[in-house]
């Protein structure tokens, strides 16, 4: 999966939106296509991260089960 960046070329898409909420949107002076695409990145991002955490749970939780057994590794040195 790459990042989400905002150096790639712009596309012109239709997208259906809720009228009464595009009228608002724009008598508040809202850039529609700005405002869409952050929406769309954050929906991007939410989905990437929930697919790495199935595709690495076994790893989180062999991690989370040696941390339980065996406590935080060089717990000793730590300051805190």
């Amino acid at each position: 999966m790459g990042a989400v960046t905002n150096k790639h070329t712009r596309k012109a898409t239709n997208v259906s939106l809720d009228s009464e909420l595009l009228e608002t949107a724009k008598q508040l002076g809202i850039n529609i296509s700005r405002s869409a695409e952050a929406g769309l990145r954050d929906a991007v991002l939410k989905r990437q991260a929930e697919i790495w955490k199935k595709e690495n749970s076994a790893a989180i939780q062999a991690s989370n089960d040696y941390v339980e057994t065996h406590g935080i590794p060089l717990a000793s040195h730590r300051k805190f």
